[in-house]
């Protein structure tokens, strides 16, 4: 049996084993998709992108549909550390209902800080029953990074005083999965860019049980959703890279799909921002993209119901799905190879080439060249 066979009858046993769980919803996903005009042939047409969104063959489009129609019957407990609520804002934060929003909305969301309407004690009170009542079976979703210094007393949580750490570690114990929404979550973040004094850390570094990280700050709602929709179709984790990303999603440098990248291979690069070239669309890592080093769908996917994204808006990638960004990809506003370089001495002009070409991974020599056409500046 080959992968995608054994994925498809993988699929199937898992959906008939969720179809014989109770529904936790009153309303199903499709009179919700009545209510908000969305016919059968827009959902089927979801389905379909999905589906090639996770890099699973077409048959898999009818599976993904009764995917999300179960998702119900799955718990998920959301919680929020040291964070902006912007990886939440990404998911919900739409001018109509959209089946990404709709989708979400219909999972079982048994706790979630920002939308629920509990408070104090009730909101307590809802997360040990949830933790409790589905444990073993529910989706641990953290948004937000873990602030370990001092026993975690830089972030204190509801009523009872319990640090971030501690409840996130009690989560996860009885967690089927966990998934760090946002490199706040994955990696530190911001939180623990330099000197860090909270001394903040992703999840997976304060659990010992394996972790999918989604970077990116914030990640786009397509890549919340599908990896929540390839949790309810499998019951398992996606194929991940080295930093437990889903290669599904982070599997391609934004570079390498960026609608500039033509650009990019003719030598046109912006100088400063808004020159001719800024306005006719030219490449951006003469003023600091960090395209060439950043893994993610940013170009294909976007954010904003797949209206844009930073480079379409005209400011380079900051390569913020990267561990470590805050530190290792500024100054933001500078190529990263003038940094590699510092300390080079004047030659570096006609040496750039061969220096670049070992130290960057991708960076073409058109694109050397004209980088290190005039002397370094300071």
């Amino acid at each position: 049996m080959d992968t995608h066979s054994a994925l498809y009858h993988r699929c199937k046993s898992r959906l008939a084993e969720l179809r014989e769980t109770a529904p936790r919803q009153t309303v199903t996903l499709d009179e919700k998709l009545k209510e908000n005009g969305i016919t059968r042939r827009e959902f089927m047409t979801w389905s379909a992108s999905v589906t090639a969104l996770l890099a699973l063959p077409l048959p898999f489009t009818n599976l993904v549909a009764e995917a999300a129609e179960l998702a119900d019957r799955v718990p998920l407990i959301w919680l929020h550390m040291a964070e902006c609520t912007g990886c939440s804002e990404s998911l919900i934060r739409t001018d109509t209902p959209n089946l990404d929003s709709l989708i979400f909305d219909h999972i079982s969301l048994e706790y979630h800080e920002t939308l629920m309407a509990a408070s104090g004690w009730q909101a307590e009170e809802n997360l040990e029953h949830a933790m409790e009542a589905y444990k073993g079976n529910y989706l641990l979703a953290v948004e937000g990074a873990i602030p370990t210094a001092n026993n975690g007393a830089f972030l204190t949580v509801g009523c009872k005083g319990h640090t971030g750490m501690q409840i996130v570690k009690e989560a996860a114990e009885g967690a089927a999965a966990i998934i760090s929404v946002g490199t706040c979550a994955a990696f530190g973040g911001v939180q623990a860019a330099a000197p860090n004094p909270t001394g903040s850390k992703g999840v997976q570094d304060v659990i010992d049980k394996p972790v999918i990280n989604l970077g990116g700050c914030p990640p786009s709602e397509k890549n919340i959703v599908g990896t929540l929709m390839y949790f309810i179709m499998f019951g398992k984790l996606p194929a991940l890279d080295m930093f437990n990303r889903p290669k599904w999603a982070y599997g391609a440098r934004v570079h390498d799909n960026c609608e500039r990248r033509g650009r990019f291979d003719a030598g046109e690069f912006v100088e400063t921002f808004g020159d001719q070239g800024a306005k006719d669309g030219y490449c951006l890592y003469k003023v600091g993209c960090k395209g060439p080093y950043t893994y993610n769908n940013c170009p294909t996917e976007r954010f904003n119901h797949h209206t844009s994204w930073p480079v379409l808006a005209g400011h380079g990638c900051i390569g913020c799905s990267e561990p470590n960004f805050w530190d290792d990809m500024a100054d933001f506003e500078k190529p990263l190879g003038r940094q590699l370089l510092h300390g080079v001495d004047a030659t570096a002009d006609t040496i750039g080439a061969v220096i670049l070409g070992a130290t960057v991974v991708g960076i073409g020599a058109h694109a050397v060249a004209s980088l290190f056409a005039k002397p370094l500046e300071e």
